[in-house]
């Protein structure tokens, strides 16, 4: 175990992960394919190592596509148009996040939270693009040596739904309140951009049959279960929980977690041991 002389934000991507920086290959749809086929792979992805989708121009990244994107325009075009005659790139954000293994994490973050977006390409050495997303920075937060715990992260109010409110009123939800996750009241059972998405592309015909999806109620959409625990873990024990999950979302008595709220951890000045790995 190495002594960091800074702390671990003031790292590079290189030393933080020296060994599994470009391990996780970028899922990616060329420009000019319809929205349908990249809801279909964001149904699959969402939450993992890639978590959005990369739109490529003649090989060259030119935007990304996540779960920001089709919810946005969910709430301006809810039928199936969206999805049939919508190209990826008429919705994407232009301008993916490239980094360096020379990139310190702090700067990584800097850029995520200028974006909204969780999600980094990096060029691997097979040519093409890697992914770093905030289920992959888990890997740092298992790694770190720290006493820092749940506890200790910040406390975020839950933003909860009741099970008859609209689909309309839930995602409007999510963006006023800067969230991803949803948790329907007094339970730990949630809705979030991924299950949205797999309901719509796998259950509704991408809205095929449906032009009020907006009103739709919650109670028809099947739910997921955040995983509860009742010990205050310490940073690197709940990411390693996390990393474990296919879907990561842990509650502790009033702290709601997820991949995010490590990578915000992970900036304290407090992680001063880091373990020194060579190539």
């Amino acid at each position: 175990m190495a002594c960091l002389e800074n702390p671990l934000a003031e790292r590079t991507l290189r030393d933080l992960l020296p060994e599994t920086l470009t391990y996780s290959l970028c899922i990616f749809v060329e420009k000019g394919k319809e929205v349908w086929v990249v809801a279909g792979m964001l149904a699959q992805y969402l939450e993992s190592a890639t978590d959005s989708v990369l739109v490529l121009d003649d090989g060259k990244p030119i935007g990304v596509v996540g779960g920001k994107e089709i919810m946005e325009n969910l709430l301006k075009n809810p039928t199936s148009s969206l999805f049939y005659g919508t190209r990826v790139e008429d919705i994407m954000e232009a301008n993916p996040v490239t980094v360096t293994d020379d990139t310190k994490y702090k700067n990584l973050m800097t850029q995520w939270q200028k974006r909204g977006r969780a999600y980094a390409i990096i060029k691997n050495e097979w040519n093409h693009y890697s992914a770093i997303s905030a289920k992959k920075i888990l890997e740092i937060g298992m790694r770190c040596k720290t006493n820092l715990s749940i506890s200790d992260l910040e406390k975020k109010p839950r933003v909860t739904f009741k099970k008859d409110d609209t689909m309309g009123s839930i995602i409007k939800s999510m963006f006023e309140n800067k969230t991803r996750k949803i948790l329907l009241e007094n339970s730990n059972k949630y809705l979030n951009d991924r299950i949205i998405i797999e309901t719509i592309t796998e259950k509704m015909r991408h809205l095929k049959d449906m032009d009020y999806f907006l009103s739709v109620p919650a109670n028809t959409i099947d739910l997921e279960e955040a995983r509860v625990i009742f010990d205050n873990l310490t940073i690197n024990e709940v990411s390693a929980m996390m990393y474990d999950m296919e879907h990561p979302y842990v509650i502790y008595k009033d702290w709601v977690v997820t991949p995010w709220d490590i990578c915000k951890a992970l900036l304290s000045k407090e992680i001063t041991e880091y373990p020194s790995i060579s190539r």
